[in-house]
Order: C-alpha cells, then sequence, then structure tokens
C-alpha cells in the first residue's frame, strides 16, 4: 500500500462516525474495521481533530472498577471523558488515537482496573525510533515531573525504547537497574530482539492473571514478565494509561478487560 499520508496528517482532521457497542461490552467508538492513517489509506474527514487536555486540579475523578469487557475503536472527533490527559498532545486523528511529544504525561483511562487484567491494543508509529508505551496499574492522574521518568506510578511497557534499543518493562522507574529488557539486536532470528518497524501495526497485550505477574506481549509473542513480589493493586494502582516521549505514535482498538481473582 502506497504511503502517502504526511506525519503532519495525523494531528489535523480526524474521521468520525457514530458509536457502537458491542453486546455485553462497554465502548467508547465503532466496532468497524478500517486502515491506519499512517499507511496513507483513503479516507474521510468530516470533523475537526480536538483533545479533552484536563488540568491538574478540578478534573473528574476515576471511575468504577470495570465489570466487564472496554473497548474503545476511536472512531470520533474527541478524546472524551473516559479519559483524564495530563497534557494537550494527545489527539483524535482519523479514527485512531495519536500522540507525538508527549514527554511521559500519559492519558489515563478513567475506569478503573481490577487486580487481575488483560489490556490489547495496537499501535503503529511512521518513524525509526520505536518508542511504543503503555502504563497499567497505575494511578490514572500522575505524569512525569522531571526529564527522566522515575517517578511512574505503573508498570511501564516500551516497545523499541530509547531510539529502539531496547524493549523494557519496568516497575514505576523506568531507568531502574535490573528491569526487565531486551537488547535489541537487528536482523536476530529472535522476534524478541527485532527493532519496531515504521509504520507496521503490532498488537500488544499487557496481562496479570495471578495477581503478582505481569506479563507483555506483541503479536502472540511473549516479550518480558515479571513477577512482582509488591504487586502495584488496589487503590493508586488501578488504571491504564497510553504515554509517549518524543515519537509520533498511533494507538487503536483498545480493549480492557477484567480477570478473575
Amino acid at each position: 500500500m502506497k504511503r502517502s499520508v504526511a506525519l503532519a496528517t495525523l494531528f489535523t482532521a480526524c474521521g468520525c462516525v457514530p458509536a457502537e457497542r458491542p453486546s455485553g461490552e462497554r465502548s467508547s467508538g465503532s466496532a468497524s474495521a478500517r486502515p491506519s492513517p499512517l499507511t496513507g489509506a483513503p479516507l474521510v474527514d468530516t470533523g475537526a481533530a480536538g483533545a479533552d487536555a484536563l488540568g491538574p486540579s478540578g478534573e473528574p475523578g476515576p471511575l468504577p472498577i470495570l465489570q466487564g469487557p472496554f473497548v474503545d475503536r476511536f472512531e470520533r472527533s474527541r478524546i472524551g471523558d473516559d479519559y483524564l490527559a495530563t497534557g494537550s498532545q494527545f489527539h483524535i486523528v482519523r479514527g485512531q488515537l495519536c500522540v507525538k511529544g508527549a514527554k511521559n504525561h500519559p492519558l489515563w483511562l478513567r475506569h478503573r482496573l481490577s487486580k487481575n487484567a488483560r489490556i490489547e491494543v495496537e499501535a503503529e508509529t511512521p518513524g525509526p525510533d520505536g518508542d511504543i508505551k503503555l502504563e497499567a496499574w497505575g494511578d490514572g492522574r500522575s505524569a512525569a515531573s522531571s526529564v527522566s521518568y522515575t517517578n511512574a506510578t505503573s508498570y511501564l511497557a516500551i516497545f523499541g525504547g530509547w531510539k529502539n534499543r531496547y524493549h523494557v518493562l519496568a516497575r514505576m522507574d523506568e531507568h531502574e537497574n535490573g528491569r526487565p529488557e531486551i537488547v535489541i539486536a537487528p536482523g536476530s532470528d529472535d522476534p524478541r530482539q527485532q527493532p519496531v518497524l515504521p509504520g507496521r501495526r503490532y498488537r500488544l497485550k499487557l496481562e496479570r492473571t495471578d495477581g503478582r505477574t505481569v506479563r507483555f506481549w506483541v503479536d502472540d509473542v511473549e516479550m518480558l514478565s515479571f513477577a512482582d513480589p509488591s504487586p502495584l493493586a488496589g487503590v493508586g494502582h488501578d488504571h491504564f494509561g497510553f504515554n509517549d516521549w518524543l515519537t509520533p505514535v498511533c494507538f487503536d482498538n483498545l480493549r480492557v478487560e477484567p480477570l478473575p481473582g
């Protein structure tokens, strides 16, 4: 497919279609499939892009713990009340959630996570630097207070971080010594060591089923896991967030599902 959409297009116009809620699921978007704006697919813009950027005070509080699956296809013009933004860099662009230069100011899902949950989302970047980032079991309101993100409240899954040098699953400090990581080796036969490729859409998954072990998958390949002796759970550690440093990234087809236990 011809890659004809310029990077600037990601942060201008967006497509907006009515929401469709699958049976038994809470949803913030349409269930209809569509190509990625990063790959140059022909899409029709019907509204202006926008983001609900909320300030550090006066924002709405968290929503109850999810009792069933939450699905978001992002088929609308604004991010909406299901999320709390800690910055203004996230936007809905042509049916995807896109960001560039958030500098570790995440967009938090206000619905709370149970102790065990499965989080699935698609993501891609047009550039060579990788750096696709998710947070899970965080406090739902915090952001980086300095250049180095050493004050996170969550587990951080970083796919192709540090300009495609590492895949990381960190706990509260993405720079922590001894963090679970994979050193990327381009050309390796091990899919876990391969870099993030520009324009390729990946399926990312974070999951905890036993109350303590967080696992990180990419395209059904388990990349990293961490058995936490002091698991992050409960109030203050019960939210999912999208994050970013500088790289342009688009996310799509989010599904968050509570699991037993």
